[in-house]
């Protein structure tokens, strides 16, 4: 059983005794409910709360001293008295006792404990059956104070009884509670509903009290009567015949028929349990009384009645006469069956004497005429003499020869595609006679088109009739059938052939449409994430999912015939644009969505053109770039003595234009995106011209080393090239050697 927590505050049951102590000593105690109540089972908590004092001392009691039965939980000023579940022994006025300083005040409760937690059972002391009494019984289990407690029994609307049971209990415990009422039901009770109301008055003021209340819906039975048989075709009979007799019975439930037949000892043969009871071919030994007994739970009840079969006179019977629809092709077989003559006498002929086109056979007291196969030639009345004695009888049947041989045919002029015309054709092959035959062509339950034929009296011939309809297949027409009927009466005459039927499931198809792409968590992502896109689209057959990917040049890579396309770990290189098809057999509808990948920001790079070391004067470029990442955000600052200053900064560049000594700092570079953010730093070193003094810089230097050497090589060229023209050679081992 569930159980339920109360807390005792006021008008929601929850009590809280609340000391205010001023510093002029007033005290105000509230709230001003001095009872509650509580079921047995469930949980009650007491709160007992001070105010206007820091350390209380807060105790609980029983007016009687007698034992809580519950918990106390004390913090602050605040105590709790738990008793989970309730019992009988937690029926008390319990006191709370809250100690300031030199202040003393107490708080009473009142808790009483009921019990009514189960509905009321309703029981019968018997099937309710009409005009005869039953005694219908409504308990209320484990109530306390039943005193308290009042039971009222409903018929409908309508109160049969009202008690209540103000005797005091002797002790404290559950008991159960009940009403009697003994009625007879009529037929009026028939779906009525019995309503048991259980109103337990627990409280003294004008609360509502507490309700429970069982409905049973009653089922009346009422015992067979007024049962009956129809015979047909009579309870008079001739040897052979056949009859059919039906029983029915009135009553509720509705009673189960049984018939049997009297035996001469008195006994019953069971003979079927169906209301209707068939005999074919009846002998004299048939004769005798039949009963049908309808029963059902509260009773039985009986009919009879006598069938006398009679012995007949010599008979001739025609079959399968006294017409018979006969398909081209096949072969029929007419046979002439002769009753009560021992040696009958058979002959054939048509009512015009033509030729029979057909085999005669007799033997004892059958004869058959076996017409094989079938043509228009033996459309004809054929007609069996039979002598028996001196008596003579004939039986006559109508030939008629027809052609139905198949079912219609149907066919679609090309697939079904919604909102597109398509033609249906609904085809009867090799049918004679085509004047007779009606074509109707349905769409489900509604008539699309018939048709019928006018008549040819130029020729007997099979031939192929058909129907055309033409129409727009739409997305409420899926799933629906295509009935071609056709029927073929001939002269009003009975055939197990007169109607043929062809069905065709309509299978719509419906170009992709509604294709959606669903990205979880989301396009835009951090590299390394996982990723999962998820496409649909509707359409009929199903269409094919096809992810690819869009090339530089548009054009479409195939990655995946997946529905859904997951990256486990994202890389930045998976950015890009992501087309979803969905493809059927009559057409494509393409989705696609932008995936980005994001990346910190890194691989900075935060340069000084020319250098980092400048002269006052020279123009500097400050130049920060981040690696191959999306776009990031490029903030480039100064350091000054009061923080950062943000310099205005193009395309990630600042230039100092004729630079001073006050450019000199660290300057700081921060790139960041919705990721992630990096710095890089650099110190900008720039030194002062000194104007009295003279300047010497590195390019005179190396110029005056280069002309320390060339000149004295000039010299030694001019001198070698002297002593060639004095000597008329020259020689450079001999030039060295002067050296």
């Amino acid at each position: 059983m569930l159980r339920k927590m109360f807390v005792i505050f006021g008008a929601s049951d929850v009590l809280w005794m609340v000391f205010a102590v001023s510093q002029a000593s007033q005290i105000d105690i509230f709230p001003s409910e001095s009872k509650i109540f509580a079921q047995i089972g469930d949980s009650v908590s007491l709160t007992c709360s001070t105010t206007g004092c820091e350390s209380p001392s807060l105790s609980w009691r029983t007016q009687i001293d007698s034992p809580l039965n519950g918990k106390v939980k004390t913090e602050g000023t605040t105590s709790m008295l738990i008793m989970d579940p309730v019992s009988f022994k937690d029926e008390h006025q319990y006191l709370c006792t809250a100690i300031c300083k030199d202040k003393k005040l107490e708080k009473a409760i009142r808790v009483e404990i009921y019990s009514f937690s189960k509905d009321p059972e309703i029981h019968l002391s018997s099937p309710p059956e009409v005009g005869k009494p039953v005694t219908v019984t409504c308990s209320v289990p484990d109530v306390y104070p039943f005193e308290r407690l009042e039971i009222e029994l409903l018929k409908g609307n309508r109160p049969m009884k009202v008690q209540d049971f103000l005797e005091p209990s002797e002790k404290k415990a559950q008991e159960t509670k009940s009403l009697d009422v003994t009625f007879s039901p009529t037929d009026e009770d028939i779906g009525t509903a019995l309503v048991c109301q259980a109103t337990l008055h627990i409280y003294d003021d004008d609360s509502p009290p507490k309700v429970r209340k069982t409905t049973k819906e009653l089922e009346v039975y009422i015992s067979p009567k007024d049962t009956a048989i129809s015979v047909n075709p009579s309870t008079r009979l001739q040897e052979g015949d056949s009859v059919t007799m039906t029983c029915a019975s009135a009553g509720l439930p509705a009673p189960r028929i049984l018939w049997s037949k009297k035996l001469d000892n008195g006994n019953r043969q069971l003979l079927s349990e169906n209301a209707t009871l068939t005999l074919i071919s009846m002998r004299a030994e048939d004769s005798g009384i039949y009963v049908c007994e309808g029963n059902n739970p509260v009773g039985k009840d009986r009919k009879e009645v006598k069938l006398t079969v009679q012995e007949k006179n010599f008979t001739v019977e025609i079959s399968p006469g006294p017409q018979i629809a006969a398909q081209v092709g096949d072969s029929v077989v007419l046979t002439c069956d002769v009753r009560d003559c021992e040696s009958p006498s058979f002959s054939w002929r048509t009512l015009i004497d033509s030729p029979l086109n057909g085999n005669v056979r007799s033997e004892g007291s059958k004869s058959t005429l076996t017409l094989s196969p079938v043509s228009f030639e033996n459309e004809h009345f054929y007609l069996c003499t039979v002598m028996c004695g001196q008596k003579k009888l004939e039986k006559r049947i109508q030939v008629k020869p027809y052609s139905f041989p198949s079912n219609p045919e149907i066919e679609m002029s090309g697939p079904l595609v919604s909102g597109n015309p398509v033609t249906v054709s609904c085809r009867v092959p090799n049918v004679y006679p085509s004047d007779q035959l009606e074509i109707e062509l349905f769409k489900g339950e509604s008539i699309m088109m018939n048709k019928t034929f006018s008549k040819d009296v130029s020729k007997k011939a099979l031939e192929t009739k058909s129907l055309e309809k033409t129409f727009i297949p739409t997305t409420e027409d899926i799933g629906n059938v295509l009935v071609c009927l056709a029927r073929l009466p001939i002269d009003e005459m009975e055939f197990e052939l007169k109607q043929r039927q062809s069905t065709q499931t309509l299978y719509v198809n419906v170009a992709p449409r509604d294709t959606t792409i669903l990205v979880s968590p989301s396009s835009i992502l951090e590299e390394g994430s996982s990723v999962n896109m998820t496409c649909s689209s509707n359409g009929l057959p199903a269409p094919k999912i096809l992810w690819s990917r869009q090339l530089s040049n548009g054009d479409l890579q195939p990655i995946s015939e997946n529905a859904t396309l997951s990256f486990m770990s994202t890389k930045m290189e998976d950015s890009g644009i992501y087309v979803c098809e969905g493809i059927n057999q009559v057409g494509t509808s393409r989705k696609e969505v932008n995936l980005i990948i994001q990346v910190a920001p890194k691989d900075i790079q935060l340069t000084a053109f020319p250098s980092e070391r400048v002269k006052e004067g020279d123009t500097v470029i400050i130049s920060c770039t981040c690696g191959n990442v999306p776009p990031t955000l490029i903030i480039l600052k100064k350091k000054a003595e009061t923080g950062y200053t943000v310099l205005k900064s193009t395309g990630g560049a600042y230039t100092i234009h004729r630079a001073q000594l006050e450019d000199a700092g660290v300057y700081q570079c921060e790139s960041k995106n919705e990721v992630g953010s990096q710095l890089r730093s650099l110190t900008l070193d720039v030194k002062g011209r000194e104007s009295n003094k003279d300047y010497f810089s590195p390019e005179l230097l190396v110029l005056y080393c280069a002309s320390s050497l060339i000149i004295p090589a000039i010299g030694m060229i001019i001198y070698f090239a002297r002593r060639a023209n004095m000597t008329g050679s020259y020689s450079l081992v001999e030039a060295q050697k002067v050296c």
